[in-house]
């Protein structure tokens, strides 16, 4: 059956599926195990094939063990049978004798073809998997191969990687034939084969782009911290660096701006806006809302809420249309951000109120921890200090009285001293005891002024798209 003709179509199969070229003959070989077993001989017999590379001849041999009792053909071999092949053979001894290949019928032919090609179909998935899993998550330059009314086939070179609608930017025309990147968003392997599905609007598309770009942010120089996207509309970069000297907007923007074009013009003129990431929310928030000017901004840790307020004259430009820049400042920071303007802080008496909680003296608070701290080791260690203060004023009262001569007549006693002591210590803890009645101001209620958070609905641009 195999023949030297047969080899050099096999090596050309090698070449142009990719397979190597013994991974194709171990295929090969099981193949044709498989299909002599299934129609000569039981599931449990055992089969070995040899194929000659140069010649392309190949050989079967079925394999048997030798018995004093025959009673599976198939896999055993009688004593008998085994001393015409070799007198030397006994009992347990395993025989492999060479099966007549032109014997072979044509259905035992067709089965091995099937296997033969069942198996390499197999063989490709692996391979195609084991390609592109290591590509997830990562950008890739295909060809749009097929556009349909919901979906998009682009050819990445041995398979096609499905492109959804929800995954085409917004207004973006695409045509059989033009290049374009897209970010690897899943890798399936399932029955059917391996299913790539990629991605034009995920944020980490943004991000992959620059690395692109940008030399100093694929070196790691340049840190990409955060991205937020509305696609097809607007992006928010949050960018950072450690390096003096370097910096991180200007790397990203590049020459006269050629580095940011150069991602707007695949991302179909979508804006980006480029901030500087800061470790400190209230710097990080004022930067995520720019191109707003920012008068305060507020922190409530417990809530992980900010209220910002921004001049009359750019409140609109903070929410942005229809409430977009907000929105993505919100994505881009992680934190829910309450916007309001200084004349609307005033009338509230918002802003008065942070005026005061920022002028409040720094020390007060300080002042009552410490007074309660030290009220606490007083009622702890009083025992001790009483006793300190007996011992001293014992000493000192002797002294006394030994220097004046007066000791019949001296009406001052220890105890007296140690009660002037105690009503000392009683006028100090009534000092402490002013700081009980101070109070801090309250928590800023979020909820009470959340107008504005209620107007931005932040799932409405999901929603629109959604919908067409």
């Amino acid at each position: 059956m195999a023949s030297k003709k047969f080899m050099n179509a096999l090596n050309l199969l090698c070449e142009e599926k990719g397979i190597e070229k013994d991974v194709f003959l171990t295929m090969l070989k099981e193949s044709i195990e498989k299909a002599y077993k299934k129609n000569y001989l039981n599931p449990d017999a055992n089969v070995r094939v040899e194929i000659n590379e140069k010649t392309g001849k190949f050989r079967l041999f079925e394999i048997r063990t030798v018995v004093d009792d025959l009673e599976d053909e198939d896999t055993e071999l009688s004593l008998e049978e085994a001393h015409d092949i070799n007198p030397n053979y006994k009992v347990g001894d395993i025989v492999e004798t060479e099966a007549d290949v032109e014997q072979i019928g044509r259905l035992a032919a067709i089965q091995t073809k099937q296997l033969f090609r069942q198996k390499i179909r197999e063989t490709e998935k692996e391979t195609l998997y084991n390609e592109f899993a290591d590509k997830k998550d990562e950008i890739i330059t295909g060809i749009v191969d097929r556009v349909e009314p919901k979906f998009a086939i682009i050819n990445i070179g041995k398979t096609g990687a499905f492109l959804g609608l929800k995954q085409q930017i917004p207004g973006e025309t695409l045509k059989e034939g033009d290049h374009i990147k897209v970010y690897v968003n899943d890798v399936d392997r399932n029955t059917k084969g391996t299913h790539i599905v990629v991605s034009r609007t995920e944020p980490q598309f943004v991000k992959r782009l620059f690395e692109l770009e940008v030399p100093e942010v694929y070196d790691g120089i340049v840190e990409i911290k955060s991205v937020s996207r509305e696609p097809g509309e607007r992006s928010k970069v949050a960018v950072y660096t450690s390096h003096e000297g370097v910096d991180p907007i200007g790397s990203c923007v590049g020459p006269k701006g050629s580095r940011v074009k150069n991602v707007v013009d695949e991302l179909n003129g979508e804006m980006i806006d480029i901030i500087e990431w800061s470790n400190d929310p209230v710097v990080f928030i004022s930067h995520a809302l720019s191109p707003s000017a920012v008068e305060k901004v507020s922190i409530n840790e417990v809530n992980h809420s900010a209220l910002v307020i921004v001049p009359d004259d750019q409140l609109s430009l903070a929410i942005g249309k229809r409430g977009q820049n907000a929105r993505l400042a919100v994505r881009l920071t992680g934190w829910k951000i309450d916007i309001k303007s200084v004349s609307e802080a005033k009338e509230s008496g918002i802003l008065q109120e942070l005026e005061e909680k920022e002028n409040m003296p720094v020390d007060e608070s300080f002042q009552e921890e410490f007074a309660n701290e030290m009220l606490d080791l007083d009622s702890d260690d009083s025992q001790t200090i009483d006793n300190v203060v007996e011992n001293n004023q014992e000493e000192q009262i002797i002294e006394e009285i030994e220097e004046n001569e007066i000791i019949e007549e001296s009406t001052y006693s220890v105890e007296d001293a140690q009660q002037g002591t105690n009503e000392e210590n009683e006028a100090e803890s009534d000092q402490y005891d002013d700081y009980d009645d101070y109070d801090d101001f309250d928590d800023f209620d979020d909820d009470e002024y959340s107008k504005y958070d209620e107007e931005i609905d932040y799932d409405e641009y999901d929603k629109y798209y959604d919908e067409n």
